[in-house]
Formats: structure tokens, C-alpha cells, sequence
């Protein structure tokens, strides 16, 4: 079993200092690829071991990192169990018997019980919530990936990207990447990839650095920013949703916040679902475009 492996190839390198892929591989009956997949896999768990290519190379533990493979101590095998427990956050497929196995090796370790963290949707199925499992792969393997991509209008697209970092902003994953079909770095929003697919081609591209910048993670061009006026009794949603800094509270009673949107289908129907309580400040094309889609609705109903 994976997990079997995992730990045993943790006390291999130990033992070892310095082992090849192919070492590992012949050692365990698997192959070179599994090997790398399991390397990641510790990765992500927290467990500094990497993989230095050419001669002189090969898989080891950072410097300075050391275990005990005799007898750990309590803190260590803490520290691993929770690490191994990263594995439930990137949804790995494996990840609960994972847990359940690692917890036996180290029958003392205490199972944290102020932690929880779920990187997919409400409702998602297994294929959405190991997404970013397959996407950490791709990446760190330089794979290529393919999917359907839907943007904000809900257009569907197929899309061959070469992923180069995931990043979390403002409620939402993201995926930065050099979308062949554009000829240029793109940003895509996890929550719209559909249907992904690790492929086998392997590409040679690096993260660029002038693309670590906030500027350059926006999927569009700066938004224009809406004024908002919200009613006290909606208030409970206004810090969930918006940065304090855009939210102010005013001697009337209400609040107003201003903050970048899309002038879209998709801001429309978000500001409906505040309902009498959202009156739309600015900019003037924003209330039109409300306007007509609550002419558009009243017409059912008349």
C-alpha cells in the first residue's frame, strides 16, 4: 500500500543520505514515475525531501533535516503525522486510509482537533476534489494539462495550458499558467476548470518572475469599481463577502462599499441575491444593467 511505502521511503533516504529515483524504484517493484509522484506527495505533506537532477544528483532531505529512523521523538512524530494530514487538504484519493494507516505506526500521536481545511467546493465530487492534487503534479512534473474552461459569461473553452503555480486570493484558487491558445501567461479560476487532464507531454518553462506581481494575477483588466449602498439588515454578509477596508459604515445607518467588479451577467446576479437591501450607487451603467434584468424578471411574473 501507498502509505506503507511513503513511510519506509522516508527511513530509506534517512539511512541512505542521498538515493537515485531508479534505486528507489527497484527497491519498492515500482516505477521511476511512481517514485516522483510519492516525492511530491511527501512534499505536500511537509516533509522536505527533493529531487536534484544531473551528475552528483539525485533524492535527499534538505540540509539540515534529520530523523531518528530508530526511535522518534514525540514532537517528530507529530510533526509527520500532521504533515501526512496535508494530504486530506490537497484531496489526495488515498489520504483518509493514509491517515488511518499512519496513525497506527505512531500509536500516540493525538489527532488534532482544532484543524480542518477542504480545498474544494460545497457538493463536489471526487473528481473536483482532487484537482488539486492532479494540478500540483502537473506542475512540479512539468506536465502540460487540458480542460474546459468557463469564463465569467459562462463560454465554454478547451484549453492546453502549462501550469506553472497555484495561488489562493480572495475566496477563490488560481491557476497561473501559459495557455497555448493565447500564446501568452493566463489566469484561470480553479472553480471554472472543467473535466482536467494531467497529460503525458512534458514541457521545459519556467514560472516567469515578472508575473509573481499582483497586477499581473488579475484574470482581466482592472474592474471599475461600484458604489454600493446596503441596508443595515444585510449587514451579517458584508465582511464575509468584502475587505474591511471597502466596507464603511455611515452616520445614516447604512453601508457603503466600494469595490472592483466586472460589469457582467455574473456581478448582476450576485448583487440580486442581496435583494432590496443593494441599491446600486454607481457607476451609471451598472444600475442600467440591473435595471433591465429586474424588468426582464418582473416580466414573468406579469
Amino acid at each position: 500500500m501507498q502509505i506503507e511505502r511513503l513511510v519506509q521511503m522516508v527511513f530509506y533516504i534517512v539511512d541512505r543520505k542521498r538515493v537515485t529515483a531508479k534505486e528507489l524504484a527497484d527497491f519498492f517493484h515500482v516505477s521511476a514515475r511512481t517514485i516522483y509522484r510519492d516525492i511530491n506527495i511527501l512534499s505536500i505533506a511537509g516533509i522536505p525531501v527533493i529531487s536534484e537532477k544531473g551528475a552528483g544528483g539525485g533524492i535527499s532531505f534538505i540540509d539540515g533535516y534529520t530523523m531518528d529512523k530508530a526511535l522518534l521523538s514525540k514532537d517528530e512524530q507529530v510533526s509527520i503525522c500532521q504533515g501526512l494530514q496535508i494530504l486530506q487538504a490537497a484531496k489526495h484519493p488515498d489520504a483518509e486510509m493514509a491517515l488511518y494507516k499512519i496513525r497506527s505506526v505512531f500509536k500516540n500521536v493525538l489527532e488534532p482537533k482544532w484543524l480542518d481545511i477542504d480545498f474544494s467546493d460545497w457538493g463536489s465530487d471526487e473528481t473536483e476534489k482532487i484537482k488539486i492534487s492532479d494540478l500540483q503534479y502537473a506542475i512540479l512534473n512539468k506536465h502540460a494539462v487540458s480542460f474546459d474552461y468557463f469564463n465569467s459569461e459562462l463560454k465554454q473553452t478547451e484549453r492546453i495550458v502549462e501550469p506553472l503555480r497555484l495561488f489562493f486570493k480572495s475566496h477563490a484558487w488560481y491557476m497561473l499558467g501559459f495557455c497555448r491558445s493565447k500564446g501568452e501567461i493566463r489566469t484561470f479560476r480553479l472553480s471554472r476548470v472543467k473535466r482536467l487532464l494531467v497529460l503525458p507531454e512534458v514541457f521545459e518553462r519556467e514560472f516567469p518572475v515578472e508575473a509573481a506581481s499582483t497586477e499581473e494575477c488579475r484574470e482581466e483588466c482592472p474592474y471599475p469599481v461600484l458604489k454600493l449602498k446596503f441596508s443595515p439588515e444585510i449587514a451579517y454578509r458584508l465582511y464575509d463577502e468584502f475587505q474591511e477596508n471597502q466596507v464603511c459604515l455611515c452616520e445614516d445607518g447604512n453601508y457603503y462599499v466600494t469595490a472592483p467588479y466586472e460589469l457582467n451577467h455574473w456581478t448582476m446576479h450576485y448583487l440580486l441575491s442581496f435583494g432590496k437591501y443593494v441599491e446600486v450607487i454607481g457607476p451609471e451603467e451598472a444600475r442600467v444593467m440591473l435595471k433591465e434584468i429586474v424588468s426582464e424578471i418582473l416580466k414573468k411574473y406579469t
